[in-house]
C-alpha cells in the first residue's frame, strides 16, 4: 500500500514532469520560476522528494523523476489534463478550468476519476 503524499509534493512532481516534457532538463531554478516559489522553498522540497525517493539530482543539479516519482507525476498530470478539458467543454473558461482542475486532481478518488475519464471519452 502506497503512502499518500502531500498536495505540494504532487504539484512539484507534476511541474518536474511538465518542465521535462517542454525542455528536457529540469533544475530547481526552473521549478521556482514555473511555480512562482522562492528558491529556498524549492530547495527544501527537492531535498524531501529526494529523501522520499521521488527524484534524483545529479552533480550538476539536474532533476530526474524516479519510477515512483514518474508514476505519481503522470497520474496527477493525467487528472489535471482530463478534468481541465472536461470543464472547458462544459463551458468553464480556460483559466478557471485549469485552476479548479489543479484543486480537484489532488482530492478525487481513483474510482471517481475513472468514472469521469470513461464519461469524458464520449464528451471530449
Amino acid at each position: 500500500m502506497r503512502v499518500k503524499i502531500q498536495k505540494s509534493a504532487e504539484d512539484y512532481l507534476e511541474a518536474i514532469l511538465m518542465l521535462n516534457l517542454r525542455t528536457g532538463n529540469v533544475r530547481s531554478i526552473d521549478i521556482a520560476r514555473e511555480l512562482g516559489f522562492s528558491k529556498p522553498s524549492v530547495s527544501v522540497a527537492m531535498k524531501n522528494l529526494r529523501q522520499d525517493n521521488y527524484i534524483t539530482v545529479d552533480g550538476e543539479g539536474y532533476i530526474t523523476l524516479t519510477d515512483t516519482g514518474m508514476e505519481v507525476a503522470t497520474k496527477i498530470y493525467e487528472r489535471h489534463t482530463v478534468i481541465t478539458k472536461l470543464l472547458i467543454k462544459l463551458g468553464v473558461d480556460e483559466k478557471t478550468a485549469a485552476d479548479d482542475a489543479c484543486r480537484i486532481e489532488h482530492v478525487i478518488s481513483n474510482e471517481t476519476f475513472g468514472a469521469i475519464k470513461k464519461a469524458a471519452k464520449d464528451i471530449l
